[in-house]
This record gives structure tokens, sequence and C-alpha cells, in this order.
């Protein structure tokens, strides 16, 4: 197993991206410029092609999900996008907040205007929030992980439950979580293999690494399951990943403002 960067290539607007999600032919970039912010791409080999639609994570023109570092969708379940919220120079205080959204209404409009269904504090996290959805034993769940360098979970929430909830420590809303390695930027389910791979640095804010999961390993024995880690040694801050229609293709981001955007290949 193994991760290689075939291509780099700097792409504007962004301000500091911090994740991709890929569906239906489509990726979108999301990251944190004058507000927090979303934009669409068709994917090529090597090339990004933008189709002109920005979505703005504003109401009423006011920044609303300022620091997005997450987008969980998968067929009619509820679409959630988190915000990672440091409420302290040092980073040893956090906010995070899971928002439940109109997805469809989100593309149409291009701004979180009549999109936001509910508001979650995520407050049984210990440092941001990342949400994902992942598949265990049949039934699909909003996983999400910690940043910081001690205590790190990979919690897994009930999708319906959440929805619904005001925060996440709401009885009945956790199912399962197991712990993690430190500097958990983001998360990426590949189905195909029961994969989880976690998007991480190295050290604090610097140099990358891949980190894939045997998940119901993982679930089981409460501390996560190492199948392979892959280190990468780029000095900037690695803040997400996805494949791109393919388990041996993906694009992984950077929040640097040159060479943010890098084409991969994963060999199995």
């Amino acid at each position: 197993m193994g991760v290689k960067i075939r291509r780099s290539l700097t792409v504007d607007s962004l301000g500091a991206c911090q994740g991709a999600h890929f569906e239906q032919g489509r990726l979108y970039l999301y990251g944190d410029r004058e507000t927090g912010m979303m934009r669409e791409y068709i994917p090529g080999a090597d090339t990004l092609l933008y189709t002109g639609n920005e979505y703005r994570f504003t109401q009423d023109g006011k920044d609303v999900i300022n620091h997005p570092t997450g987008i969980a969708r998968h067929g009619n379940l509820p679409v959630f996008i988190g915000n990672s919220i440091r409420l302290n120079k040092e980073g040893t205080a956090w906010k995070a907040v899971i928002y439940c959204i109109n997805w469809e209404g989100l593309l149409q409009t291009h701004t979180l205007d009549g999109n936001v269904k509910r508001v979650i504090e995520d407050d049984a996290c210990i440092q941001g929030t990342r949400p994902e959805y992942v598949q265990y034993n049949g039934q699909w769940y909003v996983a999400t992980a910690d940043y910081g360098n001690h205590g790190n979970e990979v919690r897994l929430y009930y999708p319906d439950r959440l929805q619904n909830a005001f925060n996440t420590k709401t009885p009945g809303v956790l199912f399962k979580k197991f712990t993690c390695g430190p500097w958990v930027q983001n998360l990426h389910w590949m189905p195909e293999k029961k994969i989880l791979l976690l998007i991480q640095n190295q050290v604090e804010g610097r140099k990358w690494r891949f980190t894939f999961l045997d998940l119901e390993k993982s679930i089981a024995a409460g501390e996560a399951a190492v199948v392979k880690t892959v280190d990468i040694d780029k000095p900037d801050e690695l803040e997400g990943f996805s494949l791109s229609g393919s388990p041996h293709t993906g694009v992984a981001v950077t929040s640097s403002k040159q060479h943010n955007v890098h084409f991969i290949n994963v060999n199995w």
C-alpha cells in the first residue's frame, strides 16, 4: 500500500483550503477565505476545471461556518458540515459545531440562507470536529475525530439522532468510539476496502501523514487498528483528501497559498 503525489498545482480563491469532497463527478474544495466557502470543480486526469459555482457558508451575509472542517454526505441521509473554531492563540480552547444543512438548497442558493436545519455543538469532542460518513455492519454513521496531541478519539454518531440533537453529549447520539493518534485534520471513508483514512500531520500543523485503519477492528478493540501509515516529507499542512471516482486516485489539499492541490495515486 502506498501514496504518491502525481502532480501538484495552485488553485486560487480558496483562502486556506481545509478539505475536499467528491461526488457525482464533481470535486468540492472548501476553505476559509474572507468567509467559509466552497467551490465546485470537474476533475480531469491532472487538471481541475472550475465550474463557476461558488458557495458561501453565510446567512444574511454573515460568516457562519467560518472554518469548515468536514462534509458528511451519503445518499439521502442528513448532510453535516463541521466547523472547528479556535478560541485562543495557543490552540488550547476550541469550540466545535456541526451544522445539519439542506445540501440541495445550498447548491441552488449558493449560501446557507434558509438551508440550516440544525446547529449541533460537538461537545463530546476533545478538539475540533470533522464529520464523515462511514459504514459499519451495514449501517451508516457520522464519524469525526480530534486534533491535538493527547486523548484523541474517533467517534461514531447515529445520523438520525444527531440531526435532532443540540449537542453530541445528548444520550443516545454516540454509537461507538476508539482512540487514535494525534493531529487528525480530516477523515475519508474508503468503502471498497472498508478502510477509514485519517488525514494527519506528523507534527502540529506540518508534514503529511496518511493512516489507514481497519474500522471494524478499531471499533472492536477500542483503539485504532492501523493497517498502514504513509508519511510524506512535505513541510506544509495537509488538510484534506478525497478519492475522486476510483480507489486508486484522489486529491489532497493543503492550506498553503501555492501548490495547495495535489493529485494522488493510491496503490493497494
